[in-house]
Protein backbone atom coordinates (compact mmCIF):
# COMPACT_ATOMS: atom_id res chain seq x y z
CA UNK A 1 0.00 0.00 0.00
CA UNK A 2 0.97 3.44 -0.99
CA UNK A 3 0.99 5.98 1.70
CA UNK A 4 0.86 10.09 0.63
CA UNK A 5 2.74 12.50 2.75
CA UNK A 6 -0.52 13.77 4.31
CA UNK A 7 -1.52 10.44 5.11
CA UNK A 8 1.79 10.21 7.14
CA UNK A 9 1.37 13.28 8.79
CA UNK A 10 -2.33 12.35 9.68
CA UNK A 11 -1.30 9.08 11.12
CA UNK A 12 1.15 10.25 13.25
CA UNK A 13 -1.57 13.04 14.72
CA UNK A 14 -3.31 10.27 16.04
CA UNK A 15 -2.85 8.80 19.58
CA UNK A 16 -1.36 5.22 20.62
CA UNK A 17 -4.70 4.53 21.62
CA UNK A 18 -6.56 5.15 17.73
CA UNK A 19 -3.48 3.28 16.39
CA UNK A 20 -3.87 0.50 18.12
CA UNK A 21 -7.60 0.20 17.57
CA UNK A 22 -7.01 1.17 13.33
CA UNK A 23 -4.42 -1.76 13.42
CA UNK A 24 -7.04 -4.36 15.24
CA UNK A 25 -10.09 -3.21 12.60
CA UNK A 26 -7.46 -3.70 9.44
CA UNK A 27 -6.36 -7.35 11.07
CA UNK A 28 -9.56 -8.43 11.56
CA UNK A 29 -10.77 -7.29 8.01
CA UNK A 30 -7.99 -9.28 6.52
CA UNK A 31 -8.71 -12.19 8.43
CA UNK A 32 -12.52 -12.35 8.11
CA UNK A 33 -11.15 -12.73 3.91
CA UNK A 34 -13.12 -9.74 3.20
CA UNK A 35 -13.36 -9.78 -0.94
CA UNK A 36 -12.67 -5.61 -1.46
CA UNK A 37 -9.65 -6.69 0.64
CA UNK A 38 -9.04 -10.19 -0.83
CA UNK A 39 -9.67 -9.21 -4.40
CA UNK A 40 -6.46 -10.48 -6.33
CA UNK A 41 -5.17 -12.29 -3.82
CA UNK A 42 -5.03 -16.08 -4.70
CA UNK A 43 -3.13 -17.65 -1.97
CA UNK A 44 -5.57 -17.07 1.00
CA UNK A 45 -8.68 -18.16 -1.07
CA UNK A 46 -9.78 -21.62 0.44
CA UNK A 47 -6.40 -22.23 2.34
CA UNK A 48 -6.71 -24.03 5.52
CA UNK A 49 -6.37 -20.22 7.35
CA UNK A 50 -10.00 -18.97 5.92
CA UNK A 51 -11.84 -22.25 5.81
CA UNK A 52 -10.85 -25.32 6.73
CA UNK A 53 -9.16 -24.54 9.83
CA UNK A 54 -11.61 -22.91 10.75
CA UNK A 55 -13.67 -26.06 10.24
CA UNK A 56 -11.13 -28.15 12.49
CA UNK A 57 -9.48 -29.53 8.99
CA UNK A 58 -5.73 -30.29 9.31
CA UNK A 59 -3.32 -29.97 5.71
CA UNK A 60 -0.44 -31.29 5.03
CA UNK A 61 1.09 -31.16 1.82
CA UNK A 62 4.20 -32.49 0.51
CA UNK A 63 7.00 -32.31 -2.90
CA UNK A 64 7.33 -36.33 -3.53
CA UNK A 65 11.03 -36.13 -4.23
CA UNK A 66 13.39 -39.18 -5.16
CA UNK A 67 14.33 -40.26 -1.68
CA UNK A 68 10.39 -40.40 -1.02
CA UNK A 69 10.28 -42.63 -4.02
CA UNK A 70 10.30 -46.44 -5.45
CA UNK A 71 12.45 -47.92 -7.95
CA UNK A 72 9.45 -46.99 -10.29
CA UNK A 73 9.49 -42.86 -9.53
CA UNK A 74 6.55 -43.14 -7.80
CA UNK A 75 5.61 -42.24 -4.35
CA UNK A 76 6.56 -45.48 -1.94
CA UNK A 77 3.32 -46.69 -0.53
CA UNK A 78 5.24 -46.77 3.34
CA UNK A 79 5.61 -42.76 3.28
CA UNK A 80 1.95 -42.05 1.87
CA UNK A 81 0.92 -44.38 4.69
CA UNK A 82 3.46 -42.15 7.11
CA UNK A 83 2.33 -39.16 6.10
CA UNK A 84 -1.29 -39.91 5.96
CA UNK A 85 -1.10 -41.17 9.98
CA UNK A 86 0.77 -38.01 10.66
CA UNK A 87 -1.82 -35.36 9.66
CA UNK A 88 -4.63 -37.66 10.82
CA UNK A 89 -2.88 -37.47 14.28
CA UNK A 90 -2.24 -33.72 14.35
CA UNK A 91 -6.10 -33.70 13.61
CA UNK A 92 -7.33 -35.46 16.57
CA UNK A 93 -4.92 -33.96 18.83
CA UNK A 94 -6.80 -30.69 17.90
CA UNK A 95 -9.87 -31.78 18.79
CA UNK A 96 -9.19 -33.62 21.80
CA UNK A 97 -7.07 -31.02 23.00
CA UNK A 98 -3.94 -33.71 24.01
CA UNK A 99 -2.09 -36.41 23.13
CA UNK A 100 -3.85 -39.10 20.79
CA UNK A 101 -2.67 -42.56 19.90
CA UNK A 102 -3.57 -44.39 16.56
CA UNK A 103 -6.00 -47.35 17.54
CA UNK A 104 -6.96 -48.67 13.83
CA UNK A 105 -6.77 -47.62 10.09
CA UNK A 106 -9.85 -48.60 7.79
CA UNK A 107 -9.63 -50.17 4.53
CA UNK A 108 -7.62 -47.96 2.24
CA UNK A 109 -7.97 -47.79 -1.81
CA UNK A 110 -5.08 -46.54 -3.49
CA UNK A 111 -6.65 -45.18 -6.94
CA UNK A 112 -3.92 -43.24 -8.10
CA UNK A 113 -0.07 -42.86 -7.71
CA UNK A 114 1.74 -39.93 -7.40
CA UNK A 115 5.43 -39.35 -9.42
CA UNK A 116 8.49 -37.42 -8.58
CA UNK A 117 7.97 -33.53 -8.70
CA UNK A 118 4.46 -33.56 -7.69
CA UNK A 119 2.72 -32.74 -4.99
CA UNK A 120 0.37 -34.43 -2.13
CA UNK A 121 -2.20 -33.25 -0.32
CA UNK A 122 -3.67 -34.92 2.86
CA UNK A 123 -6.78 -33.09 4.54
CA UNK A 124 -8.21 -35.15 7.92
CA UNK A 125 -11.05 -33.91 9.89
CA UNK A 126 -12.31 -35.78 13.00
CA UNK A 127 -15.71 -37.19 11.76
CA UNK A 128 -17.20 -38.26 15.39
CA UNK A 129 -16.00 -38.04 18.39
CA UNK A 130 -16.87 -40.94 20.97
CA UNK A 131 -15.87 -41.08 24.76
CA UNK A 132 -12.59 -41.44 24.40
CA UNK A 133 -11.97 -42.30 21.25
CA UNK A 134 -12.73 -40.52 17.76
CA UNK A 135 -13.03 -41.20 13.82
CA UNK A 136 -10.61 -39.11 11.67
CA UNK A 137 -11.45 -38.94 7.91
CA UNK A 138 -8.48 -38.78 5.50
CA UNK A 139 -8.73 -37.98 1.76
CA UNK A 140 -5.44 -37.62 -0.33
CA UNK A 141 -4.88 -35.89 -3.50
CA UNK A 142 -1.94 -35.64 -6.22
CA UNK A 143 -1.42 -32.13 -8.09
CA UNK A 144 0.36 -31.95 -10.94
CA UNK A 145 2.64 -28.54 -10.55
CA UNK A 146 2.31 -28.11 -13.85
CA UNK A 147 -1.33 -28.73 -15.16
CA UNK A 148 -2.64 -27.73 -12.11
CA UNK A 149 -4.80 -30.69 -12.86
CA UNK A 150 -5.71 -32.77 -9.20
CA UNK A 151 -6.44 -36.58 -9.12
CA UNK A 152 -8.14 -38.83 -5.75
CA UNK A 153 -5.23 -40.76 -4.35
CA UNK A 154 -7.24 -42.63 -1.27
CA UNK A 155 -9.65 -41.52 1.15
CA UNK A 156 -8.91 -43.46 4.80
CA UNK A 157 -10.48 -43.55 8.09
CA UNK A 158 -8.39 -43.89 11.08
CA UNK A 159 -9.54 -44.17 14.68
CA UNK A 160 -7.93 -42.25 17.86
CA UNK A 161 -7.77 -42.88 21.48
CA UNK A 162 -6.95 -39.99 23.68
CA UNK A 163 -3.62 -40.51 25.69
CA UNK A 164 -4.24 -38.00 29.27
CA UNK A 165 -1.55 -37.27 31.93
CA UNK A 166 -2.13 -38.89 34.80
CA UNK A 167 -4.90 -41.49 33.30
CA UNK A 168 -7.46 -39.12 34.12
CA UNK A 169 -10.65 -39.82 32.95
CA UNK A 170 -11.91 -37.70 29.78
CA UNK A 171 -14.90 -37.60 27.60
CA UNK A 172 -14.50 -35.93 24.08
CA UNK A 173 -16.64 -32.75 23.36
CA UNK A 174 -19.01 -33.40 20.05
CA UNK A 175 -17.56 -32.18 16.75
CA UNK A 176 -19.47 -29.48 15.34
CA UNK A 177 -21.21 -29.49 12.71
CA UNK A 178 -21.41 -26.76 9.96
CA UNK A 179 -22.48 -28.33 6.25
CA UNK A 180 -24.55 -31.66 5.22
CA UNK A 181 -21.72 -33.29 4.35
CA UNK A 182 -20.44 -32.64 8.26
CA UNK A 183 -23.44 -34.35 9.28
CA UNK A 184 -23.76 -37.48 6.53
CA UNK A 185 -20.29 -38.06 7.66
CA UNK A 186 -21.31 -38.03 11.19
CA UNK A 187 -23.80 -40.49 10.51
CA UNK A 188 -21.87 -42.73 8.59
CA UNK A 189 -18.52 -43.12 11.32
CA UNK A 190 -21.09 -44.57 13.62
CA UNK A 191 -22.06 -46.95 11.44
CA UNK A 192 -18.45 -47.55 10.57
CA UNK A 193 -17.85 -48.05 14.29
CA UNK A 194 -20.76 -50.53 14.44
CA UNK A 195 -18.87 -52.55 11.57
CA UNK A 196 -15.35 -52.76 13.35
CA UNK A 197 -16.99 -53.82 16.39
CA UNK A 198 -18.58 -56.59 14.79
CA UNK A 199 -15.95 -57.31 11.87
CA UNK A 200 -13.94 -60.08 14.45
CA UNK A 201 -18.06 -61.79 15.01
CA UNK A 202 -18.15 -61.62 10.95
CA UNK A 203 -15.07 -63.38 10.72
CA UNK A 204 -15.35 -66.37 13.33
CA UNK A 205 -19.16 -66.58 11.34
CA UNK A 206 -17.49 -66.93 8.01
CA UNK A 207 -14.29 -69.07 9.61
CA UNK A 208 -16.80 -71.90 10.39
CA UNK A 209 -18.68 -72.06 7.45
CA UNK A 210 -17.27 -74.31 5.83
CA UNK A 211 -18.85 -74.29 2.62
CA UNK A 212 -18.03 -70.61 2.18
CA UNK A 213 -14.29 -71.47 1.22
CA UNK A 214 -15.77 -74.39 -1.68
CA UNK A 215 -14.19 -73.57 -5.01
CA UNK A 216 -14.19 -76.54 -7.35
CA UNK A 217 -11.66 -74.65 -9.61
CA UNK A 218 -8.95 -74.65 -7.10
CA UNK A 219 -9.78 -78.47 -6.16
CA UNK A 220 -8.84 -79.58 -9.63
CA UNK A 221 -5.90 -77.38 -10.50
CA UNK A 222 -2.47 -79.20 -10.08
CA UNK A 223 -0.27 -76.36 -10.78
CA UNK A 224 -0.78 -74.96 -7.03
CA UNK A 225 2.24 -73.18 -5.88
CA UNK A 226 3.82 -73.28 -2.24
CA UNK A 227 3.89 -69.92 -0.27
CA UNK A 228 6.78 -71.39 1.94
CA UNK A 229 9.30 -68.78 -0.42
CA UNK A 230 7.17 -65.82 -0.01
CA UNK A 231 7.69 -65.75 4.00
CA UNK A 232 10.03 -62.91 5.06
CA UNK A 233 11.39 -61.58 8.51
CA UNK A 234 12.55 -58.87 9.15
CA UNK A 235 13.80 -56.75 12.36
CA UNK A 236 14.01 -53.03 13.16
CA UNK A 237 15.65 -51.09 16.18
CA UNK A 238 13.59 -48.38 17.20
CA UNK A 239 15.38 -44.97 17.64
CA UNK A 240 14.82 -41.95 18.75
CA UNK A 241 13.78 -40.25 14.99
CA UNK A 242 11.34 -43.02 14.59
CA UNK A 243 9.48 -42.16 17.82
CA UNK A 244 6.73 -39.25 18.11
CA UNK A 245 6.08 -36.99 20.19
CA UNK A 246 4.74 -38.81 22.69
CA UNK A 247 7.85 -40.98 23.30
CA UNK A 248 5.87 -43.87 21.42
CA UNK A 249 7.10 -45.42 18.06
CA UNK A 250 5.19 -43.74 15.37
CA UNK A 251 1.86 -45.45 14.16
CA UNK A 252 3.32 -44.46 10.31
CA UNK A 253 6.63 -45.72 11.11
CA UNK A 254 5.02 -49.03 11.97
CA UNK A 255 2.52 -48.88 8.87
CA UNK A 256 5.70 -48.21 6.69
CA UNK A 257 8.10 -50.88 7.88
CA UNK A 258 4.36 -53.40 7.79
CA UNK A 259 4.11 -52.31 4.08
CA UNK A 260 8.13 -52.95 3.25
CA UNK A 261 8.43 -56.74 4.32
CA UNK A 262 5.26 -57.32 2.69
CA UNK A 263 6.15 -55.71 -0.23
CA UNK A 264 8.70 -58.13 -0.57
CA UNK A 265 6.66 -61.04 -0.11
CA UNK A 266 4.40 -60.17 -2.61
CA UNK A 267 7.02 -59.15 -5.42
CA UNK A 268 8.72 -63.34 -4.28
CA UNK A 269 5.59 -64.51 -5.84
CA UNK A 270 5.00 -62.72 -8.89
CA UNK A 271 8.46 -62.11 -9.72
CA UNK A 272 8.55 -59.00 -10.39
CA UNK A 273 8.07 -55.89 -8.25
CA UNK A 274 4.46 -55.44 -6.68
CA UNK A 275 2.53 -52.40 -6.09
CA UNK A 276 -0.15 -51.54 -2.97
CA UNK A 277 -3.55 -51.32 -3.84
CA UNK A 278 -5.80 -51.78 -0.71
CA UNK A 279 -5.25 -52.35 2.95
CA UNK A 280 -7.53 -54.13 5.28
CA UNK A 281 -7.62 -52.51 8.52
CA UNK A 282 -3.81 -51.68 10.25
CA UNK A 283 -5.34 -52.89 14.55
CA UNK A 284 -2.54 -51.80 16.35
CA UNK A 285 -2.70 -54.35 19.85
CA UNK A 286 -0.22 -52.40 22.17
CA UNK A 287 2.33 -49.71 22.13
CA UNK A 288 6.41 -50.18 21.40
CA UNK A 289 8.98 -47.26 23.02
CA UNK A 290 12.64 -46.16 21.81
CA UNK A 291 15.04 -49.33 22.41
CA UNK A 292 11.97 -51.50 20.99
CA UNK A 293 13.58 -54.39 18.91
CA UNK A 294 10.53 -54.88 16.24
CA UNK A 295 10.08 -58.60 14.33
CA UNK A 296 7.77 -58.05 11.09
CA UNK A 297 6.73 -61.58 9.57
CA UNK A 298 5.07 -61.46 6.41
CA UNK A 299 3.49 -64.04 4.06
CA UNK A 300 1.19 -64.78 1.00
CA UNK A 301 -1.95 -65.83 2.61
CA UNK A 302 -3.95 -66.51 -1.03
CA UNK A 303 -3.91 -64.57 -4.32
CA UNK A 304 -7.11 -63.75 -6.71
CA UNK A 305 -7.04 -63.88 -9.93
CA UNK A 306 -5.11 -60.34 -10.53
CA UNK A 307 -4.31 -60.08 -6.65
CA UNK A 308 -2.73 -61.00 -3.80
CA UNK A 309 -3.16 -61.05 -0.37
CA UNK A 310 -0.09 -60.90 1.92
CA UNK A 311 -0.56 -60.80 6.17
CA UNK A 312 1.99 -58.90 8.43
CA UNK A 313 2.27 -59.77 12.34
CA UNK A 314 4.23 -57.28 14.48
CA UNK A 315 5.97 -58.26 17.63
CA UNK A 316 7.92 -55.69 20.28
CA UNK A 317 10.74 -56.92 22.42
CA UNK A 318 12.59 -54.73 24.90
CA UNK A 319 15.64 -55.85 25.95
CA UNK A 320 14.62 -58.41 28.73
CA UNK A 321 12.13 -59.90 26.30
CA UNK A 322 14.11 -60.07 23.93
CA UNK A 323 16.62 -61.97 25.86
CA UNK A 324 13.53 -64.16 27.54
CA UNK A 325 12.01 -64.51 24.08
CA UNK A 326 8.82 -63.48 25.32
CA UNK A 327 7.47 -61.03 22.25
CA UNK A 328 4.71 -58.68 22.18
CA UNK A 329 1.95 -58.87 19.54
CA UNK A 330 1.62 -54.90 18.66
CA UNK A 331 0.11 -54.83 15.43
CA UNK A 332 -1.24 -57.29 12.61
CA UNK A 333 -2.53 -56.13 8.32
CA UNK A 334 -3.00 -57.82 5.28
CA UNK A 335 -2.32 -55.69 2.42
CA UNK A 336 -3.34 -56.58 -1.39
CA UNK A 337 -1.18 -56.33 -4.13
CA UNK A 338 -1.33 -56.18 -8.02
CA UNK A 339 1.74 -56.65 -10.13
CA UNK A 340 2.32 -55.04 -13.78
CA UNK A 341 3.63 -56.55 -16.86
CA UNK A 342 6.00 -55.00 -19.83
CA UNK A 343 3.06 -53.78 -21.17
CA UNK A 344 1.67 -52.35 -18.06
CA UNK A 345 -1.24 -54.85 -18.03
CA UNK A 346 -2.15 -56.64 -14.65
CA UNK A 347 -0.77 -60.16 -14.38
CA UNK A 348 -2.33 -63.11 -13.10
CA UNK A 349 -1.73 -64.93 -9.96
CA UNK A 350 -1.17 -68.54 -9.55
CA UNK A 351 -3.18 -70.11 -7.06
CA UNK A 352 -1.55 -71.25 -3.97
CA UNK A 353 -1.17 -74.72 -2.02
CA UNK A 354 -3.54 -75.06 1.77
CA UNK A 355 -2.08 -77.96 2.55
CA UNK A 356 -0.88 -77.64 6.35
CA UNK A 357 -3.32 -76.63 8.94
CA UNK A 358 -1.84 -73.27 9.36
CA UNK A 359 -2.04 -72.74 5.46
CA UNK A 360 -5.24 -73.73 5.53
CA UNK A 361 -6.15 -71.28 8.45
CA UNK A 362 -4.61 -68.23 6.33
CA UNK A 363 -5.90 -68.99 3.05
CA UNK A 364 -9.71 -69.12 4.53
CA UNK A 365 -8.59 -66.37 6.43
CA UNK A 366 -8.15 -64.32 3.34
CA UNK A 367 -11.39 -65.38 1.64
CA UNK A 368 -13.49 -64.39 4.60
CA UNK A 369 -11.91 -60.92 5.01
CA UNK A 370 -12.54 -60.41 1.59
CA UNK A 371 -16.17 -61.38 1.37
CA UNK A 372 -16.04 -58.85 4.71
CA UNK A 373 -14.65 -56.56 2.62
CA UNK A 374 -17.40 -56.48 0.16
CA UNK A 375 -20.17 -55.78 2.08
CA UNK A 376 -18.83 -53.36 4.25
CA UNK A 377 -18.02 -51.51 0.92
CA UNK A 378 -21.50 -51.49 -0.28
CA UNK A 379 -23.33 -51.33 2.73
CA UNK A 380 -21.45 -47.59 3.36
CA UNK A 381 -22.00 -46.99 -0.04
CA UNK A 382 -23.70 -43.35 -0.22
CA UNK A 383 -25.73 -44.76 -3.49
CA UNK A 384 -28.64 -47.27 -2.35
CA UNK A 385 -29.56 -47.99 -5.56
CA UNK A 386 -26.21 -50.04 -5.71
CA UNK A 387 -26.54 -53.90 -4.63
CA UNK A 388 -24.76 -55.22 -1.51
CA UNK A 389 -24.27 -58.30 -3.91
CA UNK A 390 -22.66 -57.93 -6.93
CA UNK A 391 -21.01 -60.30 -9.21
CA UNK A 392 -17.97 -61.93 -7.98
CA UNK A 393 -15.50 -64.44 -8.88
CA UNK A 394 -16.27 -68.41 -8.41
CA UNK A 395 -16.12 -69.58 -5.50
CA UNK A 396 -15.62 -66.16 -3.98
CA UNK A 397 -18.99 -65.08 -3.87
CA UNK A 398 -20.18 -62.65 -1.26
CA UNK A 399 -23.52 -64.25 -0.48
CA UNK A 400 -23.77 -65.47 2.75
CA UNK A 401 -21.67 -62.10 4.54
CA UNK A 402 -23.91 -59.75 2.42
CA UNK A 403 -27.20 -61.09 4.25
CA UNK A 404 -25.66 -62.16 7.89
CA UNK A 405 -23.38 -58.98 8.43
CA UNK A 406 -26.62 -56.30 8.13
CA UNK A 407 -28.38 -58.60 10.23
CA UNK A 408 -26.04 -57.97 13.00
CA UNK A 409 -25.34 -54.44 12.35
CA UNK A 410 -29.38 -54.49 13.18
CA UNK A 411 -29.84 -53.24 9.09
CA UNK A 412 -32.42 -54.37 6.86
CA UNK A 413 -30.56 -56.31 4.23
CA UNK A 414 -30.07 -54.23 0.85
CA UNK A 415 -31.29 -56.47 -2.18
CA UNK A 416 -31.24 -55.65 -5.91
CA UNK A 417 -33.97 -53.39 -6.83
CA UNK A 418 -34.52 -51.82 -3.52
Amino acid sequence: MNWRPSQLRGERSRSPRQLLQKFVSVTRMLLSGDPADAAGDPWRQGTAITSGYEMGEVQMCHTVYPWHSNHCGELSAGQLLTWIDTTACLAAERHAGMACVTASVDDIQIEETARIGQQICIRAKVNRAFNTSMEVGIKVAVEDPFTSSQKHVCTAFSTYVVKPLGGKKVNLKPVRLQSAQDHLEYSLAAERRRIRLYHEDAYNNLMEDGSAFYDADWENDNNKISTDSTCVESIELVLPPHANHQGNTFGGQIMAWMETVANISASRLCRTHAVLKSVDMFKFRGPSTVGDRLVFRAIVNNTFQKSVEVGVRVEAYNCEEWTEGKPRHINSAFLIYQALDAKKEYIMFPRVKASTKDSIRRFRGAVARRKIRVARKYILCNKPEKPISIPWDKGNRPISVTIMLPRWLSWPPVMDGN
